[in-house]
């Protein structure tokens, strides 16, 4: 298959951070007055989701979300021990770069925090495109935030394809007109993507060789 840009997906694909964002949430809901419990594995069956979804699906609400937002930026990095980048995440980046094959990042994560987490895991220098949330600009599953990058980068969506560990990830893709790959090993079943219809589904990053071709 030819593909001239892949874009990634970070939470669940890039890096396991699963702990970080469930200890920050937490931390940062205690400091703005709200405690409430929230079972682990069901936190991480929507990480992906916007936090205001997650709370709705948890049976509350931020009053002040922004105050909210703010603490858990602030803290975020405090918990940053309990993340990891995969396995074959460098390697796999390394090949793309090497093979001039253009890459991205497309994360709900804020535009200064993706870069920051990129950098801190030494992982930006891989990278010709980050795209966080930016005000004006929809979040995945919408489209709209990987087509700015197709156009951005000046690939055709139909050039590209999307590798994320959700249906956000897939839906997006798929709006878009891209092609998908979910990867198994995040924060989703095997069964529940495959009910998603991507067009791939790999076990692990490495496997992206088997798809995109001139790698």
């Amino acid at each position: 298959m030819n593909i001239s840009l892949v874009v990634f997906d970070f939470d669940g694909t890039l890096v396991s951070s699963h702990e970080t964002i469930y200890k920050t949430t937490v931390h940062a809901l205690g400091e703005v007055g709200i405690k409430t419990k929230m079972p682990e594995e069901k936190f991480y069956q929507m990480i992906g989701w916007h936090f205001e979804d997650i709370f709705r699906e948890f049976g509350f609400a931020v009053p002040d979300f922004e105050a909210f937002i703010k603490i858990y930026k602030s803290h975020y990095f405090s918990h940053l021990d309990f993340s990891f980048v995969y396995s074959g995440v460098e390697e796999i980046l390394s090949r793309l770069n090497e093979n001039k094959i253009k890459t991205a990042l497309l994360t709900t994560k804020g535009q200064d925090q993706a870069e920051l987490l990129l950098k801190h895991f030494g992982l930006i220098e891989h990278f010709d495109y980050v795209m966080g949330r930016r005000p004006g600009i929809a979040h995945k599953p919408s489209p709209e935030p990987l087509l700015k990058i197709c156009d951005d980068v000046n690939v055709k969506p139909e050039d590209t394809i999307i590798v994320g560990d959700t249906e956000m990830d897939i839906v997006c893709g798929r709006e878009a007109k891209s092609k998908t790959c979910a990867v198994t090993y995040g924060y989703r079943t095997r069964e529940f993507l495959q009910k998603q219809q991507p067009d791939f589904l790999i076990d692990k990053i490495e496997d992206l060789k088997y798809i995109v071709s001139e790698m």
